[in-house]
């Protein structure tokens, strides 16, 4: 008898054991398409962050895999926005694959958006067709296509000097929660004060948020994981490429003597050759997409991962 699969929400029991199968799944596709599964080091123990980050911002939002026996061998991360509904990261056990198991994830999380009446949206690797496939077969659409940018900071700071704009950033506070949220919704459609209050408060990982301003009014904004498990900048929107290059150099040069990831828009060529000139190089590339109409987008996005920024 061919053995069954429950589709359950995640447990507080469940986060060692997500974090393991997140650390094999990126291991064996990584390795074995690309030949870069050590990019992801050689312990599962930073990835149990993702499963308490998203349990503490939206419980019992995430969708586990599991066997007669108990095993999880997928894990797809969701939650329900102002105005969508997002998904993260979504991994199978190697040996689980073939079986359906993230489609079917996947489709519950799409009947969640239907009866929500929301778009469900994400970002997911082109490198990676398996999955790029799965989500445009299930109705996604692709949208805009982003550089994954690794770069390493000198542990005295940025070398280059504060780019023009910069004394407009500074650090947020949460009064500037649901004012990042317009400002986003303003420029990109989508709205998520929960998540902007989430990385201000910082009770839960480690975060950092940055905010320009001028005259009152934001015009960009950039959050950061700081965690020494998941240090990456995003996500963040700027009016323009001038606004998103003085927010980029002050997050970087914060995070001094640290090596990490942040994407970039294809199309905002002078922020990518800005971040080429600081010792920026290209590792990966994603794409934006949605199962809903996407309003036109205006600005400078940074996504992210965890949360995702879709």
């Amino acid at each position: 008898m061919n053995e069954t699969i429950a589709f359950t929400p995640l447990t507080a029991a469940d986060r060692e054991p997500i974090a393991r199968l997140l650390h094999r799944a990126l291991v064996h596709w990584y390795e074995s398409r690309l030949g870069q599964g050590a990019r992801f080091g050689d312990s599962p123990d930073p990835f149990t962050l993702f499963p308490e980050v998203y349990e503490a911002l939206d419980p019992g939002e995430c969708v586990t895999a599991r066997t007669d026996s108990g095993e999880i061998v997928g894990v797809c991360f969701s939650h329900e926005r102002e105005t969508h509904v997002s998904v993260g990261i979504v991994a199978t056990s190697p040996d689980a694959g073939g079986r359906g198991i993230a489609k079917k994830m996947m489709s519950l999380v799409l009947e969640k958006a239907k009866r929500l009446g929301k778009p469900a949206r994400l970002v997911s690797s082109l490198l990676n067709l398996d999955s790029f496939s799965l989500y445009t077969r299930l109705g996604f659409v692709p949208g805009a296509i982003f550089q994954d940018l690794l770069i390493t900071v000198p542990e005295s700071g940025m070398a280059v000097a504060a780019p023009a704009g910069i004394e407009h950033v500074r650090e947020a506070v949460l009064a500037d929660a649901t004012r990042i949220a317009d400002f986003e919704h303003s420029q990109q459609g989508i709205r998520r004060e929960k998540d902007f209050a989430f990385f201000i408060r910082n009770e839960v990982g480690a975060w950092r948020v940055l905010v320009s301003e001028i005259g009152g009014d934001v015009n960009g904004f950039l959050a950061m994981s700081v965690h020494p498990s998941f240090t990456m900048i995003g996500p963040g929107v700027a009016a323009d490429e001038g606004i998103a290059i003085a927010l980029l150099w002050k997050a970087l040069d914060g995070l001094r003597g640290k090596t990490l990831v942040f994407l970039a828009p294809c199309a905002a060529s002078t922020l990518v050759r800005t971040a080429y000139a600081w010792g920026a190089r290209n590792v990966e590339l994603h794409v934006g997409q949605s199962t809903g109409p996407v309003a036109v987008a205006k600005g400078i996005v940074f996504p992210t991962f965890m949360p995702e920024t879709a």
